[in-house]
């Protein structure tokens, strides 16, 4: 069920596109004609970035799950927006994360084998995903949405295939490609597109 990365950005880059549109008839939001040329901009941006030649379409149960998970995500963040917008940061962080949790831990049991090895960067890792992902980010995704339109929340995805690449180059050393710069460069406008008041 593996899939490139670069194919679960470009199927990432669904989300903000998919959150807005359901967003106008389940929540009233409405988006004018240069926010939708944002959303198409970032989108566009995300495959300069991912490498639209990457998409590769050869395994199709990776590719279920991951639009899965894009549409777990979307229908989550719709369904804060709608019911949950009021709702405390910490306590509703909480839910998320413990069912979240929960979930995670029978799909482990049920598709796979336990295992992991405990190194420095094994624990580093794990620290970043545990405190600047999963409490950090979702948060903050908490917060935009309490102050905000959720599709103008959502659009914020579009920068972290850029801002991967940029880590990855920075932690890893890894090149980064030539398209990446346009790429990104055409995602922030993009966002600012969505983002910007009248």
């Amino acid at each position: 069920t593996e899939i490139r990365g670069a194919t679960m950005a470009l199927i990432g880059a669904l989300h903000p596109i998919a959150t807005a549109l359901v967003a106008g008839p389940l929540l009233g939001e409405r988006f004018r004609g240069r926010q939708w040329i944002g959303f198409l901009l970032g989108a566009g941006g995300v495959a300069l970035v991912a490498g639209i030649g990457a998409f590769d379409l050869g395994r199709p149960a990776g590719i279920a799950w991951a639009v899965g998970s894009i549409a777990a995500l979307a229908g989550g963040t719709l369904y804060h927006a709608r019911f949950c917008r009021d709702a405390p940061l910490i306590g509703a962080n909480t839910v998320q994360l413990a069912s979240a949790a929960v979930t995670a831990w029978a799909f482990t049991w049920a598709f796979e084998t336990p295992h992991a090895v405990w190194t420095p960067g094994m624990v580093a890792a794990l620290a970043y995903l545990t405190f600047g992902v999963s409490l950090g980010a979702m948060a903050l995704l908490l917060y935009m949405l309490r102050q905000g339109e959720a599709g103008r929340a959502a659009s914020n995805f579009y920068l972290v295939p850029g801002v991967t690449a940029l880590l990855a180059w920075a932690f890893l050393g890894e090149d980064l490609p030539a398209a990446m710069w346009p790429g990104f460069a055409l995602t922030m406008a993009g966002v600012w597109l969505i983002r910007r008041r009248a």
